[in-house]
C-alpha cells in the first residue's frame, strides 16, 4: 500500500508544515538497558534490551526517520527486536516499524481497531501537516498492522525483564497504552503525558483523559517517565509532569467552553483559546502546531460527538474555518 492519493493543497497556515529544522536527539539511559531517544518537539521513542533480545517502543513516522535511532541503539546492543510495542495509532508512531524486523508488532486491540478504521486516512493528514517527520514518504511500505493485541493488559517476559502493557484508559486516543517496568519503576507513558511540551487532541477522549486517565498515571508511582515529547523526567518531576498535562487540558477544555457558552463559532473559540493558552505554553513545542485541532476537538466532545475521521479533507475545511474574516457586525 503506498500512500493514498493527495486530493487538496496542504493547508498553508498550519504552523506545522513550515516546521522544517531537525531537532537534535538525545539518547538516554534510564536505567542500565533502558534508553529514550528524544528530541524537542518530536515523538520520543524507547527501547528496553535485554540479553535474549529488545522491546522497542514506538516507530517514528517513517523506515528512513526510524533509521537515525536505530543506528544509535546499534551502538548499544547487536541483539534482535523481538517486540515493537505501538502505544497508540497516529502515523508518526507507526509507520517506520518496517525498518525495525521486530517478530511481534504489539499495541491494543482498540488501536488495531483505530489502524482499521482511520489509519490510512491519519496517514495522509499526518504525513501533508508534518513533512519534516515524514522523512522519506516513500520508504513506508504499508500501513502497520499488530500482529499480537489485547484488552486491558500484557505481560511481556524477556531476558531477566518484566514488561507490562497497560491500557489505562481513553485520552490521546481511544487506544492508549503505557509502557511499564514494575522492577525499575520506569514508565513509558506514550503521548498521555508530554513534558515542556504542548498535547494533541484531536482524537482525544479529553475529559476521560484529564480525569481518570491521567490519575491512574499517577497512581503508578513511577521514579521515571518517558513523555511523549519532551525530555526524560525523574523523581518528583514525574508528578510534575502528569499535573502539568493535566492543566494543559482543563485550561483549554474551560477557555472553549467559556467562549462555547457565550455562543463563540469555532474561530472565535479559537482566538478565546489562543488567548487564554498563549502567555503560559505559547512556547511549549507544538503548542501552534496542535491548537486548531484541539479546539475543533473541545468544540465536538462539548456538542456531545466522538472523535471524527481526520482527513486532508477535513485539515483543509478547519483551516478555512479558522481563517475566514470575522462578520460584519456593523449597524
Amino acid at each position: 500500500m503506498t500512500l493514498p492519493a493527495i486530493t487538496t493543497s496542504p493547508p498553508p497556515g498550519f504552523a506545522s508544515t513550515a516546521d522544517l529544522t531537525d531537532k537534535p536527539a538525545t539518547l538516554d539511559e534510564i536505567v542500565p538497558g533502558v534508553l529514550a531517544y528524544t528530541a524537542e518537539g518530536d515523538p520520543n521513542v524507547g527501547a528496553i534490551v535485554t540479553p535474549d533480545g529488545i522491546v522497542a517502543v514506538d516507530a517514528r513516522a517513517t523506515p528512513a526517520a526510524a533509521q537515525p535511532w536505530l543506528d544509535e541503539l546499534r551502538q548499544v546492543t547487536d541483539v534482535p527486536v523481538r517486540h515493537l510495542v505501538l502505544t497508540h495509532f497516529h502515523a508518526v508512531r507507526v509507520l517506520g516499524a518496517s525498518a525495525f524486523g521486530a517478530r511481534e508488532v504489539v499495541a491494543s486491540e482498540a488501536t488495531r481497531e483505530l489502524i482499521r478504521e482511520r489509519g490510512a486516512q491519519d496517514w495522509e493528514s499526518e504525513f501533508r501537516r508534518m513533512p519534516r517527520l515524514a522523512k522519506d514518504p516513500g520508504s513506508v511500505p504499508g500501513l502497520t498492522w499488530p500482529t499480537v493485541t489485547f484488552c486491558d493488559r500484557l505481560t511481556l517476559r524477556l531476558g531477566g525483564r518484566t514488561v507490562q502493557l497497560r491500557r489505562l484508559g481513553r485520552g490521546h486516543t481511544g487506544g492508549d497504552i503505557v509502557v511499564w517496568l514494575p522492577d525499575e519503576r520506569v514508565l513509558f507513558a506514550g503521548d498521555l503525558v508530554e513534558a515542556g511540551a504542548a498535547l494533541y487532541m484531536g482524537d482525544a477522549h479529553v475529559e476521560e483523559w484529564r480525569t481518570r486517565t491521567l490519575d491512574a498515571v499517577a497512581a503508578m508511582g513511577a521514579r521515571a517517565l518517558v513523555p511523549g515529547r519532551g525530555p526524560v523526567v525523574r523523581g518528583d518531576d514525574v508528578g510534575l509532569a502528569i499535573e502539568e498535562s493535566r492543566r494543559f487540558l482543563t485550561r483549554l477544555r474551560d477557555a472553549v467552553a467559556r467562549a462555547r457558552d457565550a455562543g463563540a463559532d469555532l474561530r472565535q473559540a479559537f482566538g478565546a483559546a489562543h488567548e487564554a493558552m498563549a502567555p503560559h505554553y505559547g512556547d511549549w513545542p507544538i503548542f501552534e502546531h496542535c491548537l486548531p485541532f484541539n479546539v475543533k476537538r473541545v468544540m465536538d466532545e462539548l456538542d456531545g460527538r466522538p472523535p471524527a475521521v481526520w482527513t486532508a479533507e477535513t485539515d483543509a475545511a478547519v483551516w478555512h474555518e479558522l481563517s475566514a474574516p470575522a462578520p460584519d457586525t456593523t449597524p
